[in-house]
């Protein structure tokens, strides 16, 4: 038996042009509404697989490590460590989650790891049972990041990650020993280098979870990409492969970003367009 359910993270605001790249704001307004500042609304949902013996967690999201300076800069909107609640609200804390599987290592992913930030108190890793996915590539990025990107990196969260013993860096393999012949794993580079994208296998289609290959329902659409993305071109290739794989397979995606939209089924139309069907919203339960 296993049981999948969206969990909610700490929310951020960010520039809604950075958020879709080239595409003009006459177009993604139509998507989601920016603020005053041009700022769009954005979540950090992770995905709790629950299977008889063990919980695996994908991603942790953004947290609340940053201090109050960073914590502003960043648009971080809550103070407290919200998947912690989301947790919480399911009967699990930190301690109970058994694997964390990260699709990579940008703050807004994987800085759930952390605990909340405390004045003069050094960065602290929490999951003190889980053994610790990442693919081996992005590993190799965030420890020699470049110019670009070096911002999205956390240094002393690379530190306690080495020094927990519990890192385990996967080399660009369909499957992983350690996660078992149900799961599949897909690889992406145009976002960042060794994005790994976790599939879970469900009775009714499997369940992906995109992470920035695909962080919203907007941005199923071919063209749209992120400012972030360090390869437009090759990520609107990769994003294509993988919803024609889904598409075919009746797959879904959960979205990590989208603060409305946790998880849909993958459409297409006669014009070879895709789109997001059965979506559901916030926090959604599946179990097979």
């Amino acid at each position: 038996m296993r049981t999948l359910t969206t969990l909610t993270g700490n929310s951020q605001k960010l520039d809604g042009g950075a958020m879709f790249g080239n595409a003009p704001k006459a177009l993604w307004q139509r998507w989601m509404t920016p603020d005053e500042l041009n700022r769009i609304d954005l979540g950090c949902r992770a995905l709790l697989v629950q299977e008889e013996t063990r919980n695996i967690l994908i991603e942790t999201g953004i947290g609340a490590f940053f201090s109050p300076d960073l914590k502003e800069r960043f648009g971080v909107q809550e103070d407290r460590h919200v998947l912690l609640d989301s947790l919480a609200a399911v009967g699990l804390s930190d301690a109970d989650i058994d694997i964390v599987v990260l699709t990579h290592l940008h703050f807004d992913h994987a800085g759930g790891l952390l605990a909340a930030w405390e004045e003069g108190q050094p960065a602290r890793l929490l999951f003190p049972n889980a053994q610790f996915i990442t693919g081996r590539r992005q590993w190799l990025r965030a420890c020699q990041p470049h110019a670009r990107d070096r911002a999205s990196y956390v240094p002393e969260l690379l530190e306690l990650l080495e020094g927990s013993g519990r890192l385990q860096l996967i080399d660009e393999t369909e499957h992983c020993e350690l996660l078992g012949a149900d799961w599949r794993l897909h690889w992406s580079d145009g976002h960042t280098p060794g994005q790994l994208l976790p599939e879970v296998a469900m009775p009714d289609g499997p369940v992906v979870f995109p992470g920035d290959l695909i962080p919203g329902a907007p941005w199923v659409h071919l063209p749209i990409t992120m400012g972030y993305d360090r390869f437009p071109e090759g990520l609107i290739e990769e994003k294509e492969a993988l919803l024609a794989d889904l598409f075919s397979r009746n797959g879904r995606l959960v979205f990590t970003h989208d603060p409305a939209t946790a998880m849909g089924r993958i459409s297409r139309d006669e014009k070879g367009r895709y789109s997001v069907q059965q979506a559901t919203e916030q926090v959604c339960q599946l179990t097979d």
